[in-house]
């Protein structure tokens, strides 16, 4: 049996489009770093009737000039220092780039650290029990394998805005 010519037109016109998002990999942690850091803990406000302060991160990427890639996925996970112990993960499906960097990307667990009033939002920094967290900044590019782009440790430092 013979196919169709259409057929066959068909199927290589969708492999020849398919593979025009196939281009040459990216090595990300080569082409790609991190920027204009900035953390701490944001005031979440209040939930079930307590405080709540949840990790938050700013940064931009930028890329090396000679990279053609116009975005990528992200994702951010919070961990506390003393133990390596999991919080919480954040997915970003796809943060473009403008020209050679990115907009200032906020990215915010959450999880987070409870208080009862009358306690302020700045004394629960200082609890005892209170465990200092880092982010890891994994970045890939469409089907391409998770990279390790940055760790960050988050401030101490409450976020308003």
């Amino acid at each position: 049996m013979m196919a169709r010519p259409t057929l066959v037109v068909c199927g290589l016109l969708a492999a020849a489009l398919s593979c025009g998002a196939c281009g040459k990999p990216v090595d990300l942690k080569q082409a790609v770093q991190v920027s204009d850091v900035s953390s701490g803990w944001f005031d979440a406000g209040v939930q079930n009737g307590k405080n709540k302060l949840v990790p938050s991160v700013t940064f931009k990427l930028r890329k090396n000039a000679d990279v053609s890639l116009s975005s990528i996925s992200l994702n951010l996970t919070f961990i506390f220092i003393d133990s390596q112990e999991h919080a919480d993960d954040v997915y970003v499906q796809s943060v473009p780039f403008q020209g050679a960097e990115t907009a200032p990307i906020v990215v915010r667990s959450k999880w987070g650290y409870t208080g009862d009033p009358p306690q302020t939002r700045a004394q629960m920094l200082e609890n005892s029990h209170f465990r200092d967290m880092e982010v890891q900044i994994f970045a890939k590019q469409s089907s391409s394998q998770w990279v390790e782009l940055q760790r960050v440790k988050i401030a101490r430092q409450l976020l308003t805005e």
